[in-house]
Order: C-alpha cells, then structure tokens, then sequence
C-alpha cells in the first residue's frame, strides 16, 4: 500500500511511540475495505507496539479506531486518511502511542478540563488543505479527554451520508449530531468555542499587556514580514491576527515565491510562523481587530480595540489585514454558502464529483478552479463577465481542451437558485443579447478576486473608492505612527512575494518613525 520511501519515513516516525495500542478495522467487500486493511497492515509492519483486529462493529464500513490497551477507542477514521490527511493519520498514531502533543501546557489543561460529552463528526476530503487543522485539533483533544470523541469521515467514501445531512463544504463539523462550525478551526479555536470562559480571561490578560513599539495587526505573509524586520531590530513587536497565515490558508499552490520551487499555502504558512517565533515576536492568535484608536496627541500611544473588549496600545502600529473572496452579490450567494456556494475548490470539489458545477470568474483563479473541477465534476459551466477569459494563455489553452467544460463570457451572473436547502441552478445575463438564461446545476465556485479587509477602519484614517488603505512609498497611512502593508492597501498586484516586501517595508518604515519622534529635540536659542 504504502511505498518504499513512505514506509521508510513512517518507520522512523513510529519508533517514538511509547505505550502499545490496537487500531481495530471495521470492513466489508468493497475494494476501500481491501485498500484500507492494506494500509493498516502496512503500519503493524513496522511497529511492535501497535495491533491490527478486524472484527470491529462499527456501522461506517470501512472504518477503523484506535485505542489504548484497556481503553475504548476515542479516533475514528471512516477515511483511508492519505493525500493531505495522512500527517494526520500519523499524529493521531504518535499521540495515542503516548508521544506528548506540541501544544502549550495550559491549553492541555483546558482541554482536559472540559466539562461534558463530546462526540465530534468531521466530514473532510483529501484533497482538502484546511481540513488536516481541524481533524488534527479535535483526535489530540479526544486523546487528551476521555469524554472527547473525534470521528473522521471522507465526504466522498459516504457520499450518502454527505447528501442527507446536506454537507456541501468541508471541513464541516457535527457536535452531538448538530451542526457545530465550518472551515478552517484550530484546538485554540475549537475550546474557545467550548469554554465559554476564554474571551474574558483574554481581555484580562491582553488588557494588562505593557504598550508595544510596534503591533502588527494581521498574521498573513505582509504582517509576518513586519514582526520579523521589527523584532531584527530589538524593538518590543506585537503580532495580533485572527489565524496566522492568513489568506495563505487557502492557497493551494505556491510556485512563484523566488527561491522556493514549490509548496502549499498551510505548509508556507507554517514556515512563516515559524520564522516570527525564532525572534521576541509577542504572537497574539485568534484576535479580531474591531477600532483603531488614534493618539491623542503627537508622540502618544495608539490603541487597537479587539473583539473580546480588550485594548492594546503601542507607539506604532502596521495594518496587515490582508483581503478576502469577493463575493459575487447576487440573490442567493449568501443563502446557500455552504449549501452548494463554495470558494474553494480544492476543499469543496470532491463533495460534488460526478455534479454540475459552475465557476463565476475568468481570471488565473477562475479557469484554474474549472480545470481543476473538471477532472472531478460531471461538467463546469464558466461565466465571464467581460468579452474574454483574462488568464494567461497557457490556462485558458488547457480548459478550452477539456470536453466537460463550457465557457460563456460577456455572462453577467444575476441570481443563485436552490431548494430543499440546497442549490439547484443560477440565472445569467447574455449582455451582447440581452437575453436572460439559466443553467440547472448543484454547486456555484465563486472566483472573482478580492476585497481588503478594511471595514473596522473606516472614518479613522483614508482609504481607496475600493476600500483599501492609501500608504506612501514607505507604507505610511494617513495617520502619524500608523502604516500598512499587503493586500488591504493600495500597493498594486496582490501577491504574496509583494506583500512580504511590503512588510519589511513598513517595519523598516515604523522604525525609522520611531527614531525621529523619539530624539532629542534642538534647544532653541
């Protein structure tokens, strides 16, 4: 099942595990049964400590369970967890083997202290780069809570199962069989939303943080680079985002950061946090900026209102909140997100293979997103608003090939249809006619670039007729002491490459602010 160079890489992995367990399988005829028992039996190969017994009773099959000796089975997997699960596949060995979790020790107490029954359902792809965060956080908190469940389920093992609870967006969590989140959680996320305590204890202790000499506001590639540059200079940097990485997460091929042939958005942004916490960057995660406060004088403090009512203050602050999706705007996108409105292809795609799928967008995003559906997907309908695709040629080359795959540009998208809580078509526009069409389908990717998360900002400092930040050359916004970098500002091209450069900017920008305000002033005569 496994190749040689895998096998080889798991072998090593498993000598860390220290207490023997059992994973107990759950099989029927299918040829996932036989692929999954093979999988398993390939992972009792090489460890002495670990068991494999087939006569589990568990209604999903195939399935599989592991458990300590003299223990009942708190991980399931209803998956053959390879492709982006199988890091978590191997966590989930190390840690039931008794090999300690990577995770600060009060938050393990706070795990430990939940008070109550949990029985965690994931449905996740494989193909699925926010998944692995969300299945990884709830099998550790089932591994260090007795009371804590975590079931793992492949949408397109038990497409069944995803058509009658309705899952049209992975990750998707269920909590005692009720609907418990969406997307990309991690454990601090997820006990946050269990421990109805945290924000209050939050406030308190970031209330009596000391001010900063810099606070990053954003965690993405521009706010990294910015704690990075600030700490290099031995200034007190603070780093609040509301998950770090930022829109990263979501990226799934990285190939043109210089010098870095090839990687994924969670596996950059896991190197991007990684490089801040070589330094004394002060790393504030899950934080939503909700008031920029400005100084009350010249020289004075600013103050970044968060959502759990907490104020930070610092001498200067970098804006990096980067941007999100556009959405399209129309009757029936906000309805159905999640019911068959999706953005993310590379998550959702799977849940819909062998469907009718249509792709709202023809840039780069857009036509990737329709080649990458039509391997999966019955057939993509592309609807461009404007009189041609505007990817490059060689993307448009390569969809207009596929024959499951058909584009209509000048098409001005008008309503997203459904029933039974679902999506079941979309309504377009033919602008050179004027005639209005529909198209009968079951999911609707919406591909149509970004919009700056600059909202929280309005009426305290100047932005674009599009929302973004206005900043000079070296990153300053129209209020003193207080910069911006990335993509929430109106530096062009959003790219990841750019944005980095831009934080080393601003940081470079904030320090030199914070030399000139704080010398000496000349003596008059």
């Amino acid at each position: 099942m496994l190749d040689t160079n895998l096998r080889g890489q798991l072998k090593a992995y498993l000598e860390r595990v220290k207490l023997p367990f059992e994973i107990i399988a759950s099989l029927d005829d299918s040829a996932a049964a036989q692929e999954m028992h093979g999988l398993l039996t390939d992972i009792v190969s090489l460890s002495d400590k670990i068991t494999l017994k087939t006569d589990g009773t568990d209604a999903r099959k195939p399935s599989f369970a592991l458990a300590r000796a003299g223990e009942a089975p708190r991980i399931h997997f209803a998956a053959i967890p390879l492709g982006h699960e199988f890091a978590s596949l191997v966590l989930a060995l190390l840690q039931v083997g008794g090999h300690p979790p990577k995770i600060e020790t009060g938050l393990i107490e706070q795990i430990r202290n939940l008070d109550g029954d949990f029985r965690f359902e994931t449905y996740m792809s494989l193909s699925c780069h926010n998944c692995p965060d969300v299945v990884q956080a709830l099998n550790l908190m089932a591994v260090l809570n007795p009371r804590v469940h975590s079931v793992v389920i492949d949408g397109a093992l038990y497409q069944q199962e995803v058509t009658e609870r309705q899952v049209m967006a992975v990750p998707m969590v269920f909590l005692n069989g009720e609907h418990f989140g969406q997307g990309r959680m991690d454990v601090e996320e997820i006990v946050a939303k269990l421990d109805t305590g945290t924000a209050a204890r939050d406030a308190a202790r970031l209330n009596a943080k000391e001010p900063y000499d810099v606070l990053i506001v954003g965690g993405g590639p521009a706010g990294t680079a910015a704690a990075v540059y600030a700490a290099r200079k031995g200034i007190r940097t603070g780093m609040l985002a509301e998950r770090l990485g930022g829109q990263t997460m979501d990226t799934m091929g990285i190939e043109n950061f210089i010098s870095v042939l090839e990687t994924d958005g969670p596996k950059f942004a896991a190197a991007l946090e990684q490089h801040a916490r070589l330094y004394e960057v002060d790393i504030l995660n899950l934080q939503r900026a909700e008031k920029l406060i400005p100084a009350a004088d010249n020289g004075g403090l600013v103050g970044v209102r968060l959502a759990n009512g907490a104020t930070l203050h610092s001498k200067t602050v970098i804006l990096s909140t980067g941007a999100r999706w556009r959405e399209v705007n129309v009757p029936g996108e906000r309805e159905y997100r999640n019911k068959g409105v999706a953005y993310c292809p590379h998550c959702d795609g799977p849940l819909f293979k062998g469907k009718r799928v249509a792709v709202i967008g023809g840039g780069n995003s857009g036509v990737e997103a329709a080649i990458d559906l039509a391997g999966i997907v019955g057939h993509v309908t592309l609807l461009e608003f404007g009189d041609a695709l505007r990817a490059d040629a060689v993307l448009v080359d390569k969809l207009k090939s596929l024959k499951n795959v058909d584009i209509h540009t000048q098409a001005q998208t008008t309503a997203i249809t459904g029933a039974g809580g679902k999506v079941n078509g979309l309504t377009y526009t033919d602008r050179a006619s004027g005639e209005s069409r529909r198209i009968e389908l079951e999911g609707v990717f919406v591909q149509i670039g970004l919009v700056p998360n600059s909202e929280w900002l309005k009426g305290t400092l100047e932005l674009s007729r599009h929302g973004e930040i206005v900043v000079d050359a070296r990153g300053q916004t129209s209020l003193p002491g207080v910069f911006a970098a990335g993509d929430v500002t109106t530096v062009p091209f959003k790219q990841i490459i750019i944005a980095t450069g831009d934080g080393a900017k601003a940081a470079l920008g904030a320090f030199d602010h914070l030399i000139r305000s704080s010398a000496p002033q000349a003596i008059a005569a």
